[in-house]
């Protein structure tokens, strides 16, 4: 009897797995089970190109539907996995049908945090995470309208960045103090503050949004302002973006070891030998940077389907690489590679003021992160000096008359 390997999800994690599954050699069956009725597509264009129409639909899916099809791989997009019984070996779908598995992958991703306060049931309200939420924020998105944008992370900021080049009004309200303040230095907040204001958009800090308000669609986004007093900002519609959590309720149910994620080893193995977990839902080792984490990224999604299909077939591989990361607002490319957290010393290359400079990130003199802003020499150099644990003079590191190739 040829093996069975059921997949758990259709995201981006998922439809590399059951790529590389075939690439691999793999010649059991496979089940890729999805929620949204839609092939595996790309998620990063959504807030970016997609938003602002610059990407046709057609270009997100990761594989024609021919591709599944002639690879044997049965796709099902309108059949989530709801309960796994690891004793038998056997999931249960949506509608009832129970298969059995030789092996499982949990590709489950995460979903948006939400706003449960007053008000949230308006329409017009979004949240942005899956292709159907972006065609519902682009049907609404005209030239003129007033968008309010909760939430000064990546995606907010995006989104902020998109709507401003489509023509709209953009305010967006960001509760903490900076922008951007879990994953980048107060250096380069303050640069996306600054960039998006001169750009036009309305951006405030320590704006903790209290309340929607409207007739049965948002006409008003109620919050305190810096100073304590209440404002009412006018919004035909609003985009949250305020993080999101792994979806684990699967694993969870199962029985498996979680910890703000699903807990994996080095093969991307779950604590059950014959289920495996890849994505953003994980939280894995990473024996470079020393310690467990889990990442939003789509290089992550991709390595890790890679690493699980390559362990199924009996080739034995570890996730070990530097993360990395990008995003695209009106004319600035960022590109971060290694996790900035921890610290002490941060150097900078080039100029914020010509929006062409990089931001190193030290700990006791090791080169831990970069944050390259339309440098794509320093984020390539990095992610090559960041592997080796690199210590370079800061005087170095500043010095352009030194072409980062010599660093490596």
């Amino acid at each position: 009897m040829p093996e069975t390997t059921i997949i758990a999800g259709a995201g981006q994690a998922g439809g590399q797995t059951a790529i590389s599954l075939r690439q691999a050699g793999y010649e059991g069956k496979i089940i890729l089970c999805g929620a949204e009725g839609l092939p595996p597509y790309q998620r990063p264009p959504l807030s970016k190109k997609y938003l602002g129409g610059e990407l046709e639909r057609a270009r997100l899916f990761l594989r024609p539907q021919s591709f599944y099809e002639t690879q044997e791989i049965d796709l099902r997009p309108d059949s989530e996995v709801l309960a796994v019984d690891r004793a038998a070996r056997k999931v249960t779908l949506e509608g009832g049908e129970v298969l059995s598995y030789d092996h499982l992958v949990l590709a489950t991703g995460s979903r948006p945090r939400s706003l449960t306060i007053p008000g949230s049931e308006l329409a017009d309200i979004f949240y942005l995470r899956t292709l159907l939420d972006v065609d519902a924020i682009r049907g609404r998105m005209e030239a003129g309208r007033q968008l309010v944008v909760v939430g000064g992370g990546y995606i907010g900021l995006e989104v902020a960045a998109t709507a401003k080049q489509a023509g709209l009004d953009v305010c967006v309200l960001e509760a903490a103090p900076r922008l951007l303040g879990r994953v980048t230095a107060p250096e380069m907040s303050e640069y996306y503050l600054e960039a998006h204001r001169s750009r036009g958009v309305d951006v405030r800090v320590h704006a903790a949004v209290s309340a929607f308000s409207g007739n049965h669609a948002i006409e008003v986004v109620e919050c305190k302002g810096s100073d304590g007093l209440d404002e009412r900002i006018p919004a035909d519609m609003a985009v949250v973006g305020i993080g999101v959590s792994p979806a684990t309720d699967l694993a969870e149910k199962a029985g498996l070891s979680c910890d703000d994620g699903i807990s994996v080893d080095e093969h991307c193995r779950t604590s059950d030998a014959h289920i495996y977990a890849v994505g953003d839902c994980t939280r894995h080792p990473n024996p470079i940077l020393g310690r467990r984490l889990r990442l939003e990224s789509v290089q992550n999604a991709i390595e890790q389907a890679k690493t699980a299909a390559a362990n199924i077939v009996g080739n034995p591989l570890r996730y070990e690489q530097i993360p990395w990361f990008w995003s695209d607002q009106f004319d600035l490319k960022l590109q971060m590679a290694g996790i900035s957290e921890g610290y002490d010393a941060v150097v900078q290359r080039g100029s914020m003021e010509a929006d062409d400079f990089a931001l190193f990130y030290l700990r006791e003199g090791l080169l831990i992160a970069v944050d390259a802003v339309n440098r794509p020499r320093e984020f390539m150099a990095c992610r090559k000096l960041l592997p080796e644990r690199a210590r370079i003079e800061p005087s170095r590191l500043e010095d352009e008359s030194i072409p980062m190739q010599e660093m490596i």
